[in-house]
């Protein structure tokens, strides 16, 4: 009864700190009127003056901020708030607007996971074979090798396009399950997909199985209630909370989020992809239409690379794993298949470093013939958007799939804002009619693809914790181009006409040019 009064007080505290992270942007604005009117009103003369010199302070914050390493689109939005409303951007600087905040999480700065030496050498020769097929692959891998992601060899990559096949094959891995389960979800939705993985990892931890389990705050806000909490505790499985959202008034609630979908199973198999846990991701239920999404599922070497990523955050989250190399890596060898992986993540406390920003870019700079992106949102930094409109013009196929039925409209508004240039460089546009995209997938030439958590805005390329895998001439790309090719079936053309992009509603263009300004703050 206490751990449950406890759990609800904590529940109620994150729904208080949501509202009073609301409220303080309000009261900013309201300063900033508070501010003009008193002026107005009781310095009269002197109110001009006044106010310019609130206004220069507000442009050498600006300057000040502009001067700093990372994203242009975030400096260029605050230096547009700092000069248009000096007093509230001012305030809301000081609140949200430092280099360091995503470093005052709770997280514990850790060492890099140890690694075996031989395991940095065979990742040194997986390099070399792959860039004497293509120097530009090879580029690619030395830069995150570079970051401490290896290149792996001997695995066998399997994709899912839909969420009900992931979800059976995830069950039926869980079932054999021997040493241990690493589970990392940013949505775990109470239903009837998760009481059948529940019943799984409740029989394997009675069997023995060490089962971890981390969970963000705010992706499961409204989706886990505190009884199906607990009951998972009282199975012997262990949980962690990302980034509790009560901690933390004095920043917006919803950014630095651990978006990351990850299993690892014995270190021999791991997915990874946009899936999380719930029945929409199944269409047991609908939201938004037909829910398209994917996964990859890797066996063999390459399992290992997620499971460095989730022993990291959950040491971050101040737990330990003793022996993390000798215990947890798999004794097994991987299957002598076709191909390259190299999983990797990104996250707001290596900003400006943005491994995930530069692989993409390298991808679409390495594209010769044909490069196929399919992504729920698209809200990207002025480079992303030059590579493919440079990519296009070059006369490669470049091919953008997005929902016909947004689970963000407001997020939709500055999406449609880019289509313009893009279109009239040759990128070609497809809303997918049956519903929602979620998947984020990137394949080039029928050769490399990522499949991962990684969306097209700034919240995943700079906010969020992500986490993806590239692969090189694995037999699964040939899934993945098919797939996205299948699809395409089922998806209307964007034409590049005001009609079909804006549908003449000018006020909803207005809009949309708006937030694309402000979107970097959200």
């Amino acid at each position: 009864m206490g751990r449950m009064s406890h759990r609800n007080q904590e529940r109620t505290e994150r729904r208080i700190s949501a509202a009073a992270s609301l409220m303080l942007c309000a009261l900013t604005v309201l300063a900033q009127i508070a501010v003009t009117l008193l002026l107005t009103r009781f310095l009269k003369e002197k109110a001009s003056f006044v106010y310019g010199f609130l206004q220069l302070i507000g442009a050498a914050v600006a300057i000040r901020g502009y001067q700093r390493s990372g994203s242009p689109s975030y400096k260029v939005s605050w230096m547009c708030l700092l000069l248009i409303l000096p007093v509230a951007g001012m305030l809301l600087f000081c609140l949200w607007g430092g280099t360091h905040q995503a470093k005052q999480l709770s997280l514990k700065p850790v060492p890099p996971i140890p690694q075996r030496e031989s395991a940095k050498m065979l990742s040194d020769l997986n390099q070399t074979a792959l860039t004497r097929r293509s120097p530009a692959w090879g580029r690619l891998a030395a830069y995150l090798q570079k970051r401490q992601f290896w290149l792996y060899r001997n695995t066998d990559a399997a994709y899912f396009g839909e969420g009900e096949s992931f979800f059976r094959d995830l069950v039926e891995h869980l079932r054999q399950a021997e040493t241990y389960i690493f589970m990392e979800y940013y949505i775990l939705a109470e239903g009837t997909v998760w009481d059948e993985i529940f019943a799984v990892l409740k029989e394997r931890a009675a069997a023995g199985v060490e089962i971890h389990l981390i969970i963000d705050d705010f992706g499961t806000l409204t989706r886990l209630s505190d009884g199906t909490l607990q009951a998972i505790k009282d199975a012997g499985i262990e949980v962690e909370i990302f980034n509790p959202v009560h901690r933390y008034i004095n920043r917006l609630y919803f950014n630095y989020r651990d978006h990351r979908k990850i299993t690892v199973i014995d270190g021999y198999v791991a997915y990874a992809g946009g899936i999380n846990i719930g029945d929409e991701y199944a269409n047991r239920i609908e939201r938004f239409g037909y829910w398209k999404d994917s996964t990859v599922r890797l066996t063999g070497d390459g399992a290992w690379g997620f499971a460095v990523q989730f022993m990291q955050m959950w040491k971050m989250l101040g737990r330990h794993f003793p022996n993390e190399d000798y215990y947890y890596r798999s004794c097994r060898e991987g299957p002598a298949v076709e191909g390259f992986c190299q999983p990797f993540e990104d996250g707001p406390l290596n900003n400006p470093d943005n491994p995930v920003e530069a692989v993409y870019l390298q991808l679409i700079a390495s594209a010769k013939r044909m490069l196929y992106i399919t992504t729920p949102y698209y809200a990207v930094e002025e480079s992303i958007q030059e590579a493919l409109c440079i990519a296009a013009d070059a006369g490669v196929d470049v091919r953008l799939m997005i929902p016909a039925i947004p689970d963000k409209k407001l997020v939709y508004l500055v999406a449609e804002t880019y289509w313009g240039e893009l279109l009239r460089h040759g990128v070609k546009i497809y809303k997918y009619t049956p519903g929602f995209v979620h998947a984020k997938v990137f394949v080039a030439d029928g050769r490399e693809a990522v499949v991962g958590t990684i969306n097209l805005d700034y919240r995943s390329l700079y906010h969020h914790f992500e986490d993806a895998v590239w692969m090189v001439d694995a037999p699964c790309i040939r899934d993945i181009e098919q797939d996205f090719q299948h699809t395409l079936e089922q998806c209307r053309t964007v034409e590049n006409t005001s009609a079909s992009i804006w549908q003449k509603q000018y006020l909803l263009r207005a809009a949309g040019m708006l937030l694309k300004v402000i979107a970097p703050l959200l």
